[in-house]
């Protein structure tokens, strides 16, 4: 490694920049791979970095600029490089002006009339449902823009925010203010440097700069109307990166008017002629919707007439997005969004788009997604909608499976994300209409082309599809029955493949999916208790290194079964109930931990004995409530408890109880114990 090290510091200064460029790139890879092999070596390191930025060859600066994000992310020293924030600071914004050849330059004169071209439109993703804590959603990634220099250094001053905070202030902000003042005679670039900059830091530097925040906004917003498109678009993205902060002070009359000239003028950018501008205005939009939620409400009309008058207008590639405002609008205000006035606005538009797609057309994913966020926000008020929309999920589903069998019967080329979409709709819908999705159901073969898919080779459509049979479970299980045994089977064998870590999402809402069926028909789930059981087992003992939903919902359909089958679960309970009762105290109050607890008791009632040596680690997940709700719960906890009282002689009880932290002693105190 020294000889290597060695060699690379020679063609440190090599002649030909390729040489430089990867003696960069090198240096970048042992810091991310083993950064204690340079940690002697660092501040020259460093100093050859700091050169290496500043290189004619804009290629060796790229390389060069990786290196900040990656020194502060294998978490070296930050002391070391604290010394040469001075020098660094200047070179990352002079680097974060757009080169004469950016190609966004080009792009950027692009006007609302000219049409996409196919190359223009990035392939996109939709994310399967997920039942859980954490969504496994992905950054939707803007895979068109490329990496460079600009960007990357942007990057850099970013992590270095995160890093060192507000001391970056009084080396940055000079800068910024002499790249922003109209005096310096500064380029238009020069002047969108410093607006990214500003973006760039805003949620590392935050403290010190939220004293300032009103002037900065108020410097901010003249630009939204400036000549420069890009200088438009990039005061869009910076405003969005302050939104969390700016919808913190809606409460008081000035942070209000704050909040409402940010909402205007972005509302207003969304219907720029400049596509860049439009593509900006609408992802900040998104950005600050999820930020405000409810305090939306006041605003909904005047931001609906906004998006869709964009939606009459837009191209191909922004009607992406304007969909994803759209679904982000229907969740952050949910039921608000069902009054007449606001339907009208929002309805029609969609509808005439449903219409016109036919089912083969990939533009119907975004409108499926935008679908089924409208459906759960509006719940029963989507009713009026709900059946041609309905139907058109079943019959893509239908000739999907029929393409996948049969290409030239069905006469469309299959394609799961057609599948996946439909699938997640009818969650939605299901979600939204509750019992009302009966109706729909009942006349179709719903059944069995979701049993179908449940077996799907594909990870998505089993994902989508056991989503889809919790959620029907949960409101219209008796559709559900005739195929009960064949769901309980298929979804069981979800949760015991040798493979769990590739298809974790699908064994998690198969998990799910188990618990919300076995609430419902009771005893009938027996035949699979103990496959599932098993499978539950390795999870909840390796909880450290399972994904956090898993185990909860593991946790809690475990509980489910063992309060519906309580003679087939208990004689096992020795087994797991230590690791049991540690997943339980992590979990939320809510219903789905209720049952779990029902569970709970009816297995110790049944084999008090089973737990005798798990009895803190049940104490302590009792004392995990805040409160129990249910009265019926309340008072079976505390029979558990009284019972174990009773149960253990010669002061073993008080024994137990005097180990426990004193904070679940005092909860413990509510049952009587």
């Amino acid at each position: 490694m020294d000889q290597y090290l060695q060699g690379l510091f020679v063609l440190s200064h090599d002649p030909v920049a390729e040489v430089r460029k990867l003696v960069c790139a090198a240096l970048v890879q042992l810091i991310e791979v083993n950064p204690s092999f340079l940690e002697p070596h660092l501040k020259n390191v460093i100093e050859f970095m700091l050169q290496a930025n500043k290189d004619a060859d804009e290629e060796v600066a790229l390389e060069a600029c990786e290196f900040w994000s990656a020194y502060c992310e294998a978490q070296l020293n930050p002391e070391l490089l604290r010394e040469f924030l001075q020098q660094l600071i200047p070179v990352l914004l002079s680097n974060m002006v757009y080169a004469a050849d950016d190609e966004s330059l080009i792009d950027a004169e692009e006007d609302e009339a000219v049409p996409d071209r196919d190359q223009d439109l990035k392939p996109r993703f939709h994310s399967s449902r997920f039942h859980g804590s954490e969504d496994m959603k992905d950054d939707d990634d803007d895979s068109l823009n490329i990496w460079n220099l600009r960007k990357c250094s942007a990057a850099g001053l970013d992590v270095l925010s995160n890093v060192y905070g507000d001391e970056i202030l009084p080396i940055l902000m000079p800068l910024v203010q002499a790249k922003l003042s109209t005096l310096g005679g500064g380029s238009w670039k020069e002047r969108e440097a410093a607006v990214l900059a500003l973006g760039a830091i805003a949620e590392g530097c935050i403290r010190g700069l939220y004293p300032h925040l009103a002037e900065i906004v108020e410097f901010l917003l003249p630009l939204l109307d400036d000549k420069f498109p890009l200088l438009r678009s990039i005061t869009c993205w910076t405003l969005s990166r302050f939104s969390k902060f700016i919808v913190q002070g809606i409460g008081h009359p000035k942070g209000y008017e704050q909040f409402n000239k940010i909402l205007m003028g972005l509302l207003c950018r969304i219907l720029d002629t400049n596509k860049r501008v439009q593509e900006a205005a609408c992802s900040a939009l998104a950005t600050l919707e999820e930020e405000a939620a409810e305090e939306l409400a006041p605003h909904l009309e005047i931001i609906l007439q906004h998006l869709l008058c964009a939606y009459g207008r837009y191209q191909k590639r922004n009607l992406r997005i304007v969909y994803d405002a759209i679904g982000t609008l229907a969740e952050a205000v949910g039921g608000e969004l069902n009054q007449p006035r606001y339907l009208q606005i929002l309805m029609p538009p969609l509808i005439a788009k449903w219409e016109q797609l036919s089912d083969a057309d990939k533009d119907l994913f975004p409108l499926l997604e935008c679908f089924t966020s409208i459906a759960q926000a509006l719940g029963n008020g989507f009713s009026q909608f709900a059946q041609p929309v309905f139907q058109r999920c079943i019959n893509i589903i239908q000739s999907q499976q029929l393409a996948k069998v049969n290409r030239s019967s069905a006469g469309v080329q299959y394609e799961k994300e057609f599948i996946v979409c439909s699938l997640d709709l009818l969650s939605g819908l299901a979600e939204g209409l509750g019992s009302g999705i009966e109706s729909l159901v009942s006349q179709t073969n719903l059944r069995d082309q979701l049993l179908q898919c449940c077996m799907d080779e594909t990870i998505d459509v089993r994902q989508s599809a056991l989503a889809l049979l919790g959620d029907l479970a949960r409101v219209c299980p008796a559709y559900l029955h005739p195929c009960l045994s064949e769901f309980l089977s298929v979804a069981a064998k979800q949760m015991s493949t040798p493979k769990l870590s590739e298809s974790i999402s699908v064994a998690n809402n198969a998990c799910w999916a188990i618990g919300e069926l076995a609430v419902k028909v009771r005893q009938e789930v027996s035949p699979i208790v103990m496959t599932v059981v098993l499978s539950i087992f390795p999870i909840l003992q390796h909880a450290e290194g399972v994904n956090r939903s898993l185990v909860e919902n593991s946790a809690i359909t475990l509980g489910r079964l063992a309060w519906v089958c309580p003679e087939i679960v208990s004689p096992h309970m020795e087994h797991f109930m230590q690791e049991w009762c540690n997943a339980l105290s992590m979990i939320r109050d809510d219903i789905e931990k209720e049952d779990a607890f029902h569970g709970l008791c009816a297995i110790v009632r049944t084999n008090p004995s089973g737990a005798l040596n798990s009895l803190s680690y049940l104490c302590r997940a009792i004392a995990s409530w805040h409160v129990i709700r249910s009265e019926e719960l309340h008072n079976e906890v505390c029979q558990v408890l009284l019972g174990y009282k009773q149960i253990l002689k010669d002061g073993a009880w008080e024994q137990c109880f005097s180990a426990l932290e004193p904070q679940v002693k005092e909860k413990l105190s509510k049952y009587g114990v």
